[in-house]
């Protein structure tokens, strides 16, 4: 293992990482672009050694064996961890293939292209406050809102709940970094709980006054004789609550940040509209709102002239693959004019994004509509980024715009 490449993850894990974490990038995969760290962990940066590690039917995931590597040995006594074991997020197939069957219906391009009219909708209507005060904070007024209706609206939880998800889904993505507290896990702990307890509550509402949510959907979903049992209708509904949020409010934030950064680009892509398809593809590469994904290999096998051990864990640094020179060239430059991005943001193989489409489509409209509203937006003042690394989003993006 290369001693700088050592140094530089330490960095990445450290407040240096939630700050800019990738000429630290560039040193790990300049330095050894595969190594086995401290931790126990390969660590992967290439873009093509991490979309072959996402997409290599010899690993996968293996949630309880991750857990009591990571040191929890009692993981299966804390609602932050134990949700884990049944989650389609760590599932592999059969259930993997099964689970996402009973839900994928819902999430196809075609189904997200009815819902972008009232995702226009809404954009509108929450623009409207913010042009009125010149500005506020665009987390609050726009990347939280849009996602968090849009996902609520899908599965049918009442919008007078939407606001007191936010703070308990940021406490449980700290669980999944690489050097979570005690106190993390305390906070997480509870807030799993609340969420299990808000959803068992809410799936048995819907059985009884069913609705056309997806919750009902899901109660009612038969595909080739099977069913979503309820535990697993809970466990997919608080999933799929939080997952449809959370990243989609940084990937806006994040999206708008860059773009505040690279005025130039702000006003090539304020000029031509048309481009936002792929700026979006381009803003997901170039600030990811997913630094890192995991995986476990389920036997021995070669990768990049390393042998891996059947049992250990491999993670895909994927903000450092999307910024692999070998493979983007300038690849520090934000450009939205950008062909042939195809950012590993989402993951790739069996585990991509469910609501890939949906967070592409709400960012578009977003971003979109944002440029198209006000001649100016600039930043009130420098953001600060969260202090998580695996999950790279803003505390609050202030801003200054005139309609």
């Amino acid at each position: 293992m290369s001693e700088q490449a050592a140094r530089a993850l330490s960095q990445v894990l450290s407040q240096d990482g939630t700050i800019d974490p990738y000429p630290l990038y560039d040193q790990m995969r300049e330095s050894a672009p595969i190594f086995k760290s401290d931790l126990g962990l390969w660590v992967v940066t290439t873009y093509d050694d991490c979309r072959t590690v996402l997409r290599d039917a010899r690993m996968g995931k293996d949630w309880a064996g991750f857990m009591v590597t990571s040191g929890h040995e009692n993981w299966r006594d804390q609602p932050a961890f134990e949700y884990g074991e049944n989650s389609l997020l760590f599932a592999n197939p059969p259930d993997h293939t099964r689970l996402r069957r009973l839900v994928s219906k819902a999430f196809t391009p075609r189904q997200v292209e009815r819902l972008r009219a009232n995702m226009r909708l809404s954009i509108a209507t929450l623009l409207e406050p913010f042009a009125r005060d010149g500005g506020g904070d665009l987390l609050d007024a726009l990347a939280f809102p849009l996602p968090v209706g849009v996902v609520g609206n899908l599965l049918g939880v009442p919008e007078a709940d939407w606001q007191a998800f936010r703070e308990p889904v940021r406490a449980g993505t700290a669980t999944l970094e690489l050097g979570v507290t005690q106190e993390q896990i305390k906070i997480a702990n509870k807030s799993s709980k609340w969420m299990r307890d808000y959803f068992v509550a809410l799936v048995a509402e819907k059985r009884a006054n069913p609705d056309d949510g997806m919750i009902s959907g899901m109660l009612a979903v038969e595909d080739q004789g099977d069913r979503l049992d309820d535990d697993e209708i809970v466990g997919m509904a608080a999933l799929l609550f939080a997952a449809g949020f959370e990243t989609t409010t940084n990937l806006i934030g994040n999206g708008v940040n860059a773009l505040l950064h690279n005025p130039d680009e702000l006003e090539k892509l304020r000029r031509q509209p048309s481009l936002i398809e792929g700026a979006t593809e381009e803003l997901l590469r170039y600030d990811s709102s997913i630094q890192f994904s995991g995986r476990t290999a389920f036997e021995r096998l070669e990768l990049g002239g390393f042998t891996v051990e059947a049992g250990e864990n491999v993670m895909t640094f994927l903000g450092a693959a999307n910024r692999d020179p070998a493979h983007y060239e300038d690849p520090h430059r934000l450009d939205v004019t950008r062909t042939d991005v195809e950012p590993l943001s989402f993951g790739n193989g069996i585990h991509f994004c469910l609501g890939a489409s949906l967070a592409r489509t709400e960012a578009q409209e977003a971003i979109g509509a944002l440029l198209a509203k006000f001649d100016t937006i600039e930043l009130a003042e420098e953001p600060r980024y969260r202090a998580q690394f695996g999950f790279r989003g803003l505390e609050s993006l202030q801003v200054r715009c005139r309609a």
